[in-house]
């Protein structure tokens, strides 16, 4: 089968079997201030017949407040919260329709899924959207993700994304994804801001994202709420989950599918760890982090290489405010993020009984809810450390 601009899915040897494709704003609007369906005919194009190879696909979609701007006649950017929601609220509507008559050419049956942070922050919300979204693919309906913006707002940081960058990574770690692309209007990342610098570089592999990586991260689009740092920070997180993700340019002929067949191009991220099963996923989605505990070598020695709990002897330090049950980061003494787990104590109790043996915990408490801080069953341990 060929597209549009020749590629022959029938020649190459498909490198995924589930994928992310995220859609940005700038990529979606050509750079301007409203969608562009010759552009979005194109992406569907290709997103369609990777699907009717048998490819899984998410789409995680932005563009909704551009599509409400052009339905309203707006041409003026409103910055306030509750008109950027309501340009939402008209657009998504809007964005949807456009997808669902460019997927029906092609007989694909088409899903809404609207998330906000606070929906997949608790056990229970991650699990219902990791079943619903699991069941559309199984039922091969063609799911567009988009954050909810009418009811998350920036202030509440806890409640909201900021981006559709981390809302694809987060639901590339809720579908067990091998592949996460992050479609924009730039090749990837450079060593400098390509728009400015004619000598910038594209760096076109990270095998672990660094300071130096950080630091070379653009700013914000102009049209788009996430720019390179954001999608550097998607990138950390669904790396962390055992997924390849892509920088690349959308406007690139058939690139979703020279991607899928295993073209380099782009900025590509190698996985950090293996396949992790979901439970450790969400605990290390870090959706939902109240503190972190510091702790000393041996107890760090026992947590990577033997599989122990962590013990109140162990640590050296605790910081924020959590209670019993709340998921907290580890790390240790030297700074280095071991992973996280959920605690048996709250903060006040564990900076009672920390570098005490387990056996006083009774004595110093006057419970006890057992031996460990964190029982091995609740920690996720980063591989790569």
């Amino acid at each position: 089968m060929s597209g549009n601009n020749g590629t022959n899915l029938e020649s190459i040897e498909l490198c995924c079997h589930r994928m992310v494709v995220k859609l940005g704003t700038s990529l979606l609007t050509g750079g301007s201030n409203r969608l562009d369906q010759d552009m979005m005919s194109r992406l569907v194009d290709q997103v369609a017949r990777l699907h009717q190879q048998g490819v899984e696909i998410v789409v995680v979609s932005s563009g909704a407040m551009a599509a409400g701007r052009q339905r309203l006649g707006l041409t003026r950017k409103l910055k306030s919260i509750p008109f950027k929601q309501v340009l939402c609220s008209v657009g998504q509507s809007r964005l949807m329709h456009i997808y669902e008559e460019l997927f029906g050419q092609y007989d694909i049956p088409v899903a809404q899924a609207l998330l906000t942070k606070a929906d997949i922050s608790d056990r229970s919300g991650y699990l219902n959207a990791r079943n619903t979204l699991l069941a559309l693919l199984q039922l091969r309906v063609l799911c567009i993700v988009n954050e909810n913006d009418v009811v998350a707002v920036d202030e509440l940081d806890e409640a909201k994304f900021g981006d559709n960058d981390n809302l694809s990574a987060m639901v590339a770690n809720l579908v067990d994804a091998d592949l996460l692309l992050l479609l924009t209007d730039i090749a990837g990342l450079h060593t400098a801001d390509p728009r400015l610098d004619p000598g910038a570089r594209l760096i076109s592999e990270v095998k672990r994202i660094d300071a130096e990586i950080e630091r070379l991260a653009d700013k914000a689009g102009t049209l788009g709420i996430g720019g390179m740092v954001t999608k550097i920070e998607a990138a950390r997180l669904a790396t962390a989950s055992g997924v390849t993700v892509i920088i690349a340019d959308g406007r690139e002929p058939d690139i979703i599918l020279r991607l899928a067949g295993g073209e380099k191009t782009g900025t590509r991220f190698l996985p950090t760890s293996s396949r992790l099963e979901s439970r450790k996923r969400w605990l290390l989605s870090g959706l939902c982090i109240s503190g972190k505990l510091v702790v000393d070598s041996g107890a760090a020695l026992a947590l990577k290489k033997q599989n122990r709990s962590l013990l109140a002897a162990g640590i050296k330090e605790v910081k924020g405010d959590f209670d019993r049950g709340d998921l907290v980061d580890i790390y240790d003494a030297e700074g280095l993020h071991l992973g996280c787990g959920l605690v048996n104590y709250s903060s006040s109790e564990v900076n009672l009984i920390k570098g005490a043996h387990s056996d006083k915990i009774a004595t110093v408490l006057g419970v006890d809810f057992g031996p460990e801080v964190v029982h091995r069953d609740n920690l996720a341990i980063l591989e790569e450390v």
